[in-house]
């Protein structure tokens, strides 16, 4: 009987035995199947995330481009939030764009006051966009140069006495839009003792928002006339380049760059650019046959041919002494 019993409890051991081997076994296939099945899970959800995150990134683009087609009017739209108010209009479009001829339907009384207060048809000014384009009348010789990139920076300085707010401000947005802004130190408005109300508080708000720090205005407490005007202009400057204008122009692209390569050549030089024609009456923009400008006894400044020696090279990028 003992030994029946001892038989009995070794088969029982090692029947224990071999189904705990098998059982063991077992454990370890499910764990490894539940690991694979982890890994295929987790491999298809960042597949998964990875097409959505695709599908999103696009969804994105398109969503930004749209939002890039709307930005110019969005921002002016706001910009115009400045502009509004005192009667302008900022932005693309509008009458004048392209430097074309411009009227108005509602010729009035206040139009032909403004004629003869102004010298110009400065109600239609006031309708014309601060940023309108004008044509590039530059010799193609111009269009094709390059320049160097260490060029010094400017200071422009705009004299004025009782122009127009608009004539004044789309000279501004002129330099401002078509100078690069690494060359541009300040735009300086030498007020000579205007007593026009709206060049005042409406000036001083919109350039010290619309170009915060970039615009200086000074004002002269009497009139001091043209040449001393320009003088507290220079006073004011901080550039190593000051380049004076009348506040009633408009600078195209490319201005700026040869006129300050001339000047690093030889810093005792005084360049005065190809000046094109604002019709007083359309505002339309006419190009000028090249030109040097010079004095006559009377000091009437005036076009004067280029010389014979400069027609005959046929470069019309070339400077006019």
């Amino acid at each position: 009987m003992a030994v029946a019993r001892k038989i009995k409890t070794l088969l029982t051991v090692n029947i224990l035995v071999f189904v705990g081997i098998i059982l063991f076994s077992v454990y370890c296939r499910i764990q490894d199947r539940s690991q694979e099945l982890v890994q295929i899970v987790r491999s298809a959800d960042r597949r998964a995330r990875s097409r959505g995150a695709k599908v999103g990134s696009l969804a994105d683009r398109e969503s930004i481009l749209q939002r890039l087609d709307h930005l110019e009017e969005v921002v002016y739209n706001q910009l115009n939030g400045l502009a509004k108010p005192m009667g302008l209009v900022e932005g693309p479009g509008g009458l004048g764009q392209g430097g074309m001829a411009a009227t108005l339907r509602d010729d009035s009384h206040e139009s032909e006051t403004k004629y003869e207060e102004y010298g110009y048809n400065a109600q239609l000014s006031d309708r014309i966009s601060l940023d309108r384009s004008i044509p590039d009348y530059r010799p193609k010789k111009c269009k094709q140069m390059t320049y160097p990139d260490d060029l010094p920076q400017i200071s422009v300085v705009f004299i004025f006495v009782n122009e127009a707010l608009s004539v004044i401000l789309r000279s501004v947005h002129s330099v401002v839009n078509h100078t690069p802004s690494h060359l541009l130190k300040e735009i300086i408005l030498v007020d000579d003792n205007s007593d026009n109300v709206e060049l005042k508080f409406n000036l001083d708000q919109y350039v010290n928002k619309r170009y915060p720090g970039l615009v200086k205005i000074v004002r002269n407490s009497k009139r001091e006339g043209l040449i001393r005007a320009r003088i507290q202009g220079w006073k004011a400057a901080t550039s190593p380049v000051v380049g004076f204008f009348d506040a009633h122009v408009e600078f195209n692209i490319g201005w700026v760059e040869p006129a300050l390569t001339r000047i690093k050549e030889d810093r005792k030089r005084i360049i005065l650019p190809a000046i094109d024609n604002i019709k007083y009456n359309t505002f339309e923009v006419q190009q000028y046959a090249n030109a040097a400008h010079g004095y006559n006894w009377g000091l009437w400044c005036m076009y004067i041919i280029p010389p014979q020696d400069w027609l005959d090279k046929g470069d019309e990028s070339a400077p006019i002494r």
